[in-house]
């Protein structure tokens, strides 16, 4: 079995990532069926339960309120409509349900406590209950967790030394702190970053080896591929190739193994034979349904027609865990 290290050194992680893209693939794909069934992946669905208007200046998010896209502003969303939303992704597939909220922090007012009641509906129907809501301090995700919160979502973005080119309106270090907090209230950790935003293969292996010399590795590491929006600063950035994603994906696989490797925003402009690679490379995890938060994602008809294709099934909720039950639906 593939020892679990968090010593690893960022030369050690730039030797498997600049290894031969086949090689690398075999020795991720291997890994991968050590610590899981490489014939199931899981079905997630993401949901903007408040859109825009974010003081942020993250360069690739068409929610910032200082970028003009075609976004349009909304506030909180209803308790009851999100509870619907949630039963829609679960009678499709999902086994795990993220509520986005385009805050730059939590603030503990009554738009708070509204997402607490959604937390407590969304896990009461025997979903992983998913947050990203921006930081978070220790006592917030204390009450998140009591609330049933199962993850929470947030990306390292990119390297510590190319940070400062996409974000400056909060640090680094912020972002570690808020996984810190999630990490002490035992939370599961939802991390990852984005590729395409003009970073070297340098800062991949430094945002990949940042998340492997966490205490605990993260249990998923969602890899995006930057989806430009117009109106944006990263909105004339090329797209990002199938073996860009498969080098992320294979040596995140590789260096994390127990961890979820998600394939996430981009998967759109993939066509089934790329996202089979991704797969083959140790991706275990999808996001469904035809939007992420803002941006666009393939539809349920075309996830269930791939998942046929590749004899693919979804993983149940809460595997290797307590035992909960789950009707899973036919893909």
């Amino acid at each position: 079995m593939t020892e679990i290290r968090n010593n690893w050194t960022r030369e050690e992680i730039t030797e498997i990532f600049n290894s031969p893209v086949l090689d690398l693939m075999y020795k991720a794909a291997t890994v991968h069926r050590e610590y899981h069934n490489s014939s199931e992946v899981q079905v997630c669905t993401l949901l903007s339960v408040k859109t825009g208007g974010c003081p942020e200046d993250c360069s690739y998010c068409p929610q910032a309120a200082r970028y003009q896209t075609d976004v349009k502003a909304h506030k909180l969303l209803a308790t009851d409509e999100v509870l619907a939303k949630a039963k829609e992704a679960k009678d499709a597939g999902s086994t795990r349900f993220c509520m986005g909220a385009a805050w730059r922090e939590v603030r503990d007012n009554r738009d708070f406590d509204r997402v607490l009641d959604m937390v407590k509906g969304v896990n009461g129907m025997g979903l992983e209950v998913c947050c990203t809501l921006g930081m978070l301090t220790e006592e917030q995700a204390q009450k998140l967790k009591d609330a049933g919160l199962y993850a929470y979502n947030h990306n390292l973005d990119t390297s510590e030394e190319h940070y400062d080119e996409i974000i400056s309106t909060r640090t680094y270090d912020d972002r570690l702190d808020t996984l810190n907090n999630v990490r002490n209230a035992k939370i599961s950790v939802c991390s990852g970053g984005i590729i395409g935003m003009g970073e070297s293969d340098g800062d991949r292996v430094g945002m990949l080896h940042t998340l492997a010399t966490l205490p605990e590795h993260p249990e998923s590491v969602p890899v995006n591929a930057l989806v430009p929006v117009e109106g944006t600063p990263m909105a004339e950035q090329p797209r990002v190739s199938v073996w860009e994603m498969v080098r992320m994906i294979a040596t995140a696989r590789i260096i994390m193994p127990k961890a979820m490797v998600r394939l996430s925003a981009g998967r759109v402009r993939m066509n089934l034979e790329e996202q089979a690679l991704c797969f083959m490379a140790g991706a275990n995890s999808i996001f469904a349904g035809d939007k992420l938060l803002t941006t666009p994602n393939p539809d349920v008809v075309q996830d269930e027609e791939m998942f046929q294709m590749l004899n693919l099934k979804p993983r149940k909720a809460f595997k290797g865990e307590a035992s909960v039950k789950f009707e899973q639906i036919p893909l």
